[in-house]
């Protein structure tokens, strides 16, 4: 790995300039009192006078407009230096107030009194996400779907609708356009030092808010309109993310020895790194999270260029060319159509973590939600940043010099270097099915725990037929269990009873314990898992309503308050769900067994594929009626014996054909 003390800059030499020199050649200055009133209203025209345009064809001259913006900027941030706390709030709180996270503004204007470059930057990457957020409400008021990147909502024509085409120039010469000071973008993706981040900037994207929030009433006012703000995404189920030992004080003092002597930190980087271990220490988790990702990225980006001997992107691309990013840097292939080297020197454990984290679609997908400011970061939860943390620590350690072999072996360090070293996906979709199956099996294991009527209540009820149809139904399961067998886990079927829920948990927990590739799923096997886990969910669903009517039915039985229909109609559910259980069970062995083997489908030829998925789908339209007659409104439970009867048909038909993945596989 090339040595990140060499590293003095991640900018590359135009971009470098723009950032850090052309707003700083004009040394004119401004009298504030000409940009800002008294009461705090910013006068529009004393900014946008300082927009240029190409003559060629009236975009933004990007150059020339920063090179003039450069003053403005510096007497705004003199003006907010000469304000007290106190002064501040009274003159421009009140114009925070549309972004939906006032207190963050207040804090920006904490941070630029005394310009830490560390603060000043965390303080821009947050001011900069937020602002984003509040801008798809803004374009929400108008428009239907808000855009996803940056760069196309400052570009809509519903934002120039409300706040004028000249402002939203001015807007895209700090943020989102490659060709200005893409302040959001360089910080984001951890290609800018803190030191390479003018303080003023931030105090005019803070100025700027307050002045888009005055434009906003004026816009509402006239309209009529009410901005609603977004909900924020929120966190469910964090103990699928839990993957790394809770971290203590002393193993954070650990890491910031390790960030001394680690080549994965630039060291042009390192108050980054340390500011991010500081904010865990003080429970400000978003923060410590929002420091850190950029730093993950630029110390895998360093990485990716060592491996992939591309020393060129480790700078940021000029505007005509992409950044070198996570996206980028966790793809199986380089734009060249060669195989891209970092994931076999990560290795498949820490790629499935930031694949996790990242990028799938069930995943917390923290950098997206957390840039784009859809997290509510005044509750930012604990346990995402320990993971984070934990991992950061693990790379810093693996990609140290050999004499640091002591941190390997310290028994603090030890623990996590395991956990990363063994870790799965959670949020793969192959990962998510194994999860569907044996959460759908609790759920069927449920059904012998309910209360049911005994077999003397029943007789007592006349002209009840069927039981020999259940029975039959039985019977065909375990024919097509039998022709399973031989492609099951040895002696899982020696229990007297091969149909047992207990035997079916047992053998679904050997099969979902096994390793199924997940990282770079062909197209095929993305294709049959969407199917599959339909299939699961309605399984599933079916399952949960036989609980809900089971439940229901019995009380009203005891209650005697059934009516002679509804009573025949409760025991002819009793009757059905003595083959759904069974059915359904094997429907979840079906789908695991296929799950184990599914890469194997990329192996069949299109017209066999085709067929395959046709089955597939048969099965997920059996599941699906099965849902519709099991249901609380509809009832119809004699109708799901005939609907059955077709179903295993089908499946012992394409089971004879020996046209299954697991039968493929032998």
């Amino acid at each position: 790995m090339a040595s990140s003390d060499s590293v003095t800059t991640c900018l590359s030499p135009p971009v470098h300039y723009v950032l850090c020199k052309l707003g700083f050649e004009k040394k004119d200055l401004y009298d504030i009192n000409n940009i800002v009133s008294e009461n705090g209203e910013v006068c529009w025209q004393s900014i946008t006078e300082h927009v240029h345009y190409l003559e060629s064809d009236r975009s933004v001259d990007y150059i020339k407009s920063i090179r003039s913006l450069g003053p403005v900027c510096e007497s705004v941030n003199l003006h907010f230096k000469s304000l007290t706390k106190d002064k501040f709030v009274v003159q421009y709180a009140v114009w925070f107030q549309w972004t939906n996270y006032a207190e963050l503004f207040l804090e920006v204007f904490d941070v630029l009194q005394y310009a830490q470059s560390t603060e000043v930057a965390l303080g821009l990457m947050k001011l900069t996400s937020c602002l984003e957020r509040a801008l798809g409400d803004v374009h929400l008021l108008i428009g239907k779907d808000c855009p996803f990147l940056l760069r196309d909502l400052l570009a809509s024509e519903q934002l120039a609708v409300v706040f004028g085409q000249v402002v939203m120039d001015v807007l895209r010469i700090f943020i989102g356009s490659p060709y200005g000071l893409n302040l959001r973008n360089v910080l984001w993706h951890g290609f800018a030092s803190p030191h390479e981040i003018p303080a003023k900037y931030c105090a005019m994207l803070l100025f700027l808010t307050a002045g888009l929030g005055q434009l906003l009433q004026t816009y509402l006012l006239k309209t009529k309109y009410v901005l609603v703000h977004r909900p924020y995404v929120t966190f469910i189920r964090l103990e699928d993310l839990d993957a790394f030992p809770d971290l203590n004080h002393e193993t954070l003092r650990v890491a910031e020895e390790l960030l001394q002597v680690s080549n994965f930190v630039l060291r042009t980087m390192l108050p980054f790194w340390m500011a991010a271990l500081t904010a865990f220490k003080q429970s400000r988790y978003a923060d410590c999270v929002i420091l850190l990702l950029p730093q993950l990225e630029a110390g895998l980006r360093l990485l990716f260029t060592t491996t992939n001997n591309c020393p060129n992107r480790l700078l940021t691309a000029e505007s005509s060319a992409f950044y070198t990013t996570f996206d980028e840097m966790l793809t199986k292939h380089l734009d060249n159509e060669e195989i891209n080297q970092l994931p076999s020197v990560l290795e498949e454990p820490a790629m499935e973590f930031l694949w996790d984290f990242l990028n799938h679609q069930e995943g917390p997908r923290i950098r997206d939600h957390l840039s784009h400011g859809e997290i509510n970061l005044k509750a930012f939860p604990r346990e995402i940043a320990n993971q984070l943390v934990a991992f950061a620590i693990t790379l810093l350690c693996r990609f140290s010099d050999e004499d640091t072999v002591a941190f390997k072996e310290h028994l603090i360090i030890k623990p996590l270097m395991n956990c990363a070293s063994c870790y799965r996906s959670r949020f793969h979709p192959i990962s998510r099915l194994k999860k569907q199956v044996l959460e759908c099996m609790k759920s069927i294991h449920l059904w012998h725990e309910l209360p049911t009527v005994t077999e003397e209540q029943i007789q007592t009820l006349k002209g009840l037929e069927g039981n020999t149809e259940a029975s039959m139904l039985v019977l065909k399961v375990a024919e097509i269990l039998s022709q399973l067998q031989q492609y099951l886990p040895c002696n899982f079927y020696n229990s007297d009873d091969p149909m047992s829920t207990v035997a079916t948990e047992r053998l679904l927990l050997e099969l979902c314990a096994r390793h199924v590739s997940t990282l770079y799923s062909p197209r095929p096997v993305l294709e049959v898992l969407v199917v599959l886990r339909k299939i699961c969910t309605q399984c599933h669903q079916v399952s949960e309503q036989v609980i809900a009517s089971i439940k229901l039915r019995y009380q009203q039985w005891t209650e005697k308050t059934l009516r002679s229909r509804q009573r025949h109609n409760y025991l002819r559910m009793l009757n059905s769900i003595k083959f759904l259980s069974p059915v359904l069970r094997l429907i979840l062995v079906l789908i695991t067994l296929e799950l184990v083997n599914v890469h194997l489908v990329c192996k069949k030829n299109p017209s066999d594929y085709h067929q395959y998925l046709k089955f597939l789908k048969s099965v997920l339209q059996y599941a699906e009626n099965l849902v519709t007659y099991t249901s609380l409104e509809k009832n119809k439970w004699d109708e799901t014996i005939q609907l059955t009867n077709k179903a295993l048909l089908k499946i012992r038909k394409f089971s004879d054909g020996k046209l299954t993945l697991i039968q493929s596989a032998t």
